[in-house]
């Protein structure tokens, strides 16, 4: 339950920021650069967000799943490229802050790796109904 909750926070976060604030913001009638910094501000939280909730999910399916499943699993695979799409977007912000296009594509790149995970089974689920425990 942990591993869903952790990627529902990040993931819906994630694409609720592109697909549903920024354009929100320029149906009210907001300046195009003031919707651009109030975006860039909540993307700056949002993918700090993402990289917490990414590394938790790491650590809940190495506990499930054992340490080798962060490279042999797609699972684990697709965690570490989003904690690399985490860090380029913090090391481009931070290098290279003219670079828009590079902070769009990690952080889309962030995004597809949110859903491709949600397509993916929960990490020790064998796939039945667990009974409830009194």
């Amino acid at each position: 339950m942990l591993w869903q909750l952790a990627q529902m926070l990040w993931v819906g976060g994630l694409w609720l920021i592109h697909l549903g604030l920024q354009p929100v913001l320029g149906k009210i009638g907001l300046a195009p650069l003031l919707i651009d910094e109030v975006a860039s501000s909540f993307e700056v939280l949002v993918v700090g967000f993402a990289a917490a909730c990414v590394i938790f999910q790491a650590l809940v399916l190495v506990q499930a799943e054992g340490l080798a499943s962060l490279w042999r699993d797609l699972r684990g695979q697709v965690l570490l490229l989003a904690l690399y799409a985490c860090a380029m977007y913090v090391a481009v912000r931070i290098g290279w802050p003219d670079a828009q296009h590079w902070l769009v594509f990690s952080f889309l790149i962030l995004g597809f790796c949110g859903v491709v995970l949600v397509l993916q089974p929960v990490p020790g689920w064998s796939g039945r109904v667990r009974e409830a425990h009194p």
